[in-house]
């Protein structure tokens, strides 16, 4: 259980960045390449978030350079090269769900129980939608 909190203790500030940028590039990487890329001071600090990141056992050293060795992805999916997170595809569903029950399950009398489940519908797609904007611009995993 310990190890768990160590990762989420390192996965801060510029070592998330790098350990974020190492995931989506899915390839090895080298430390010119992390400083080139995240704009880092020097090759030294890029060098030091490496290795903090490979001692938390997030990633590891080959001959080839750094690579994910651990995913980690609390909130979001991973496709491709690409970070999602998951509550988008929750706000896509339940805003489709809308689309459907306004324009092709409208009943000819307005009743109750549809009022009530247009509601729903429309209130978990806000929600979820806020979720995804706040976990994308809160810059965690």
């Amino acid at each position: 259980m310990k190890k768990m909190n160590d990762e989420n203790a390192v996965l801060v500030g510029r070592t998330l960045k790098v350990y974020r940028y190492v995931l989506k590039t899915g390839k090895p990487i080298g430390i010119r390449e992390v400083q080139r890329a995240l704009k880092l001071s020097s090759p030294t600090l890029s060098s030091y978030h490496l290795s903090k990141l490979e001692r938390a056992g997030l990633l590891r050293q080959t001959n080839e350079g750094y690579v994910v060795d651990k995913v980690i992805l609390h909130n979001f999916v991973r496709l491709r090269r690409s970070l999602i997170p998951r509550y988008l595809f929750y706000s896509l569903f339940f805003a489709t769900a809308t689309f459907i029950e306004l324009f092709l399950f409208k009943p000819s009398v307005l009743t109750r129980e549809y009022v009530f489940a247009i509601v729903i519908s429309i209130t978990a797609t806000f929600l979820l939608s806020y979720e995804t904007v706040r976990i994308w611009l809160e810059n965690k995993i």
